[in-house]
């Protein structure tokens, strides 16, 4: 199964399925000198896992992070790091019912076909959102090299979910509120709000989706490489690479469609004796560069496609049409999971950019001898 590496300096691959022995990541081409440990690692996992079972899975993973290679006495080497966490609840049998019974909108079928029928179906194996435990590991060294060595701070937050969508609140509300709630939403209001409306749904065996918005701040002017590894282009890679993304839009998105070019246009001014834009309706990016205005972004992601109520499939042994009901444990709603992924994913992407660029050394701090 190929297709599972991400960067070209900073390189990511990811290994393990949803119900397999681990999931994990390897780091290749990480700066030595970089301070880290288990447990900042761990932070980031931690918020990746649900703090309320009414709104999320019963499947409840430690997800405890264990460092192979590649970090010692308390730094990176230079050498590739692997991190890895242990699977330990699953519950395979539940995946028996459904193993030529291929789920709507689930890439049972399709895998099935595509890998003659060798594909791990269990949890939906390698197409699970398990697999995003792997991009939060490899993306707090990411995040912890772009906060310590170019001061970047990458910020991602539930804007809408089941329709919910919140307003009137500030990039300092969302970095202080997004994960004290349960939902990461930027504000109390909107999080009750979203909350209800996954418990609705959820009592009704239904599912919702929803948009993460991604603010970065501290960016240079002039990360990316046009034309085919422009920032906005690396980005949105990686971003549908997870799992029930189906959606990216920056700055204005698809409302700039709709707007004349005086109006979408980001005019020049001066502040402080620096050249800057007035307004940022290109989200931070312009001909595949960055800007050094934030870099804003939007992700859609559909509703879990696991729902309990009855569905048609098609038996694929006798090829007939079948009812499906879905048993086993899934999540209502995967956005709040998903704020983390997404900071995670971004931050790779930029790292991987600022090592290309040069303005991350591939040694951050020579010790003394």
């Amino acid at each position: 199964m190929a297709g599972n590496i991400l960067g070209k300096s900073f390189v990511v691959v990811s290994f393990g399925e949803s119900h397999g022995k681990c999931i994990g990541t390897v780091i290749d081409g990480c700066p030595a000198g970089l301070k880290i440990s288990e447990e900042d690692v761990q932070r980031e996992l931690d918020l990746r896992k649900p703090r309320s079972l009414q709104i999320h899975t019963q499947r409840t993973e430690e997800d405890k992070v264990e460092i192979l290679s590649g970090i010692f006495n308390g730094y990176t080497t230079g050498a590739p790091i692997c991190m890895i966490v242990w699977n330990r609840d699953v519950r395979s049998m539940d995946y028996e019912v459904v193993r030529y019974l291929p789920r709507p909108s689930h890439a049972d079928y399709f895998a099935y076909i595509k890998y003659g029928g060798f594909n791990d179906y269990r949890g939906g194996g390698r197409f699970s959102g398990r697999i995003t435990a792997g991009f939060v590991m490899a993306g707090a060294v990411a995040k912890k090299l772009l906060r310590e060595v170019l001061n970047i701070e990458v910020v991602a937050y539930s804007l809408e979910i089941g329709g919910v969508r919140a307003e009137n609140f500030t990039l300092e509300d969302a970095v202080k509120y997004r994960y004290e709630n349960d939902v990461r939403a930027p504000d109390k209001s909107s999080a009750e709000k979203m909350m209800e409306k996954i418990i609705e749904a959820r009592s009704r065996g239904d599912s919702v989706g929803g948009i993460i918005e991604c603010v970065v701040t501290g960016l240079p002017i002039g990360l990316g490489e046009p034309v085919f590894d422009s920032l906005d282009s690396d980005l949105a890679k990686a971003l549908f690479s997870i799992p029930a993304v189906k959606g990216v839009e920056f700055g204005a998105g698809f409302k700039i469609a709709r707007m004349l070019g005086s109006q979408s246009n980001d005019p020049f001014t001066i502040r402080d004796n620096k050249i800057v834009v007035e307004k940022n309706d290109s989200g931070g990016i312009v001909g595949g560069i960055s800007t050094s205005a934030p870099l804003v972004f939007r992700v859609a992601f559909k509703p879990p496609a696991s729902i309990s109520i009855p569905q048609k499939t098609v038996d694929i042994r006798e090829m007939k049409e079948k009812e499906l009901v879905i048993t086993g444990r899934h999540d209502p709603c995967i956005v709040p999971r998903a704020v983390p992924v997404v900071e995670a994913v971004t931050a790779i992407v930029l790292v991987d950019h600022a090592i290309r660029s040069g303005l991350i050394p591939p040694v951050l701090e020579k010790r003394d001898v």
